[in-house]
Order: structure tokens, then C-alpha cells, then sequence
């Protein structure tokens, strides 16, 4: 949609982001492999987070969303599969919840829901790759993209932090 292709489509993406994914790694305190099936096709854990954000809690959507990386990235579950996909939605909801959310995942409103908001954010922000945030200090709107990029948006909403510095001189 946006024109923009995946790193691993590119060679010396490919090449370089096993590099940087061990850096982020590491900088985060996370620790994880590319399962053997990526790339995923994501439609259905985007739709079902689609249907958590719009009839649960904040808390809700913010477990789903770490259930289901934890899902992916660490426990390699292919979760196109909505029988993988129930597995990591167990971790946040009993049984009946689940399969309320799996099936909604399948109703045109919310695919079309999924749709407007991929079109909006690509077409309106101009997103072009993931992760995309789309920040405001309460005046001033401004995207921000990348998983590196956390600094600049603590400096543009004024959230003091320690910034990133050299222990010793070069």
C-alpha cells in the first residue's frame, strides 16, 4: 500500500538486519529468533487486536498485543493459524472470550475497520513500515518511525530522560 518493501525482500537489508536485531536485542534486554516460518501473513492477529481495542480495555488490547508477540517471536507460533492464534489469546482471556474474538476477527466490519485504518494512517500520516507512531504534545502532531526512535519522541513530548551518552572520551 504504501510502496514500501519488507527488509528481508532486500538482500543487503536481509544481510544487515541480523545485525541490528541482535543490537535491539540486546539494547532492550530481549531475546528472541525469527521463527522459520516469517514472514506471517498478520491479517488475522490484526484483525483480532482490531476487535480487542474496539470492545475491551486498554489493558486488555496492551496484553493481547504482548500475548501475541510473545506468540510470534518467542514461541514461534504461526499465528495465521487461528488455532495458533488461540493459544496466545488463552494467556489473556477464558476460552469463551477467545473464540467470541477469533470469530469476530472473520466479520466484515471489522476487516473493513482494519482496511480504513491501514488506508488512513498510509494515505492521511503517510506511514511507509512499522513500527509507526503517530505522536501529539498536546499542540503539535508529528510521526515518528522506527524502534529507535524513542528518544526524539521523549524530546518532543518533554518527558525528561537520561539521553544517550559516551561513558568515556574517543
Amino acid at each position: 500500500m504504501a510502496g514500501n518493501k519488507p527488509p528481508w525482500t532486500l538482500p543487503a537489508k536481509a544481510a544487515y538486519s541480523k545485525f541490528d536485531g541482535k543490537r535491539a536485542q540486546r539494547y532492550f534486554g530481549e531475546t528472541y529468533e525469527v521463527p522459520s516460518f516469517f514472514p506471517i501473513l498478520s491479517l488475522l492477529p490484526q484483525r483480532a487486536l482490531t476487535y480487542i481495542k474496539q470492545t475491551r480495555d486498554r489493558k486488555s488490547f496492551e496484553s493481547s498485543f504482548q500475548a501475541i508477540f510473545q506468540g510470534l517471536w518467542k514461541d514461534h507460533l504461526d499465528l495465521a493459524k487461528p488455532e495458533k492464534l488461540v493459544i496466545a489469546l488463552r494467556r489473556v482471556f477464558p476460552e469463551n472470550e477467545v473464540q467470541e474474538i477469533i470469530s469476530a476477527a472473520g466479520f466484515p466490519k471489522v476487516k473493513a475497520d482494519l482496511q480504513a485504518a491501514t488506508e488512513y494512517v498510509v494515505k492521511e500520516q503517510g506511514a511507509f513500515g512499522c513500527p509507526w507512531f503517530w505522536v501529539t504534545n498536546g499542540e503539535i502532531q508529528e510521526p515518528f518511525f522506527g524502534s529507535d526512535r524513542f528518544h526524539y519522541m521523549w524530546d518532543f513530548l518533554e518527558i525528561p530522560h537520561r539521553d544517550l551518552e559516551l561513558k568515556a572520551k574517543i
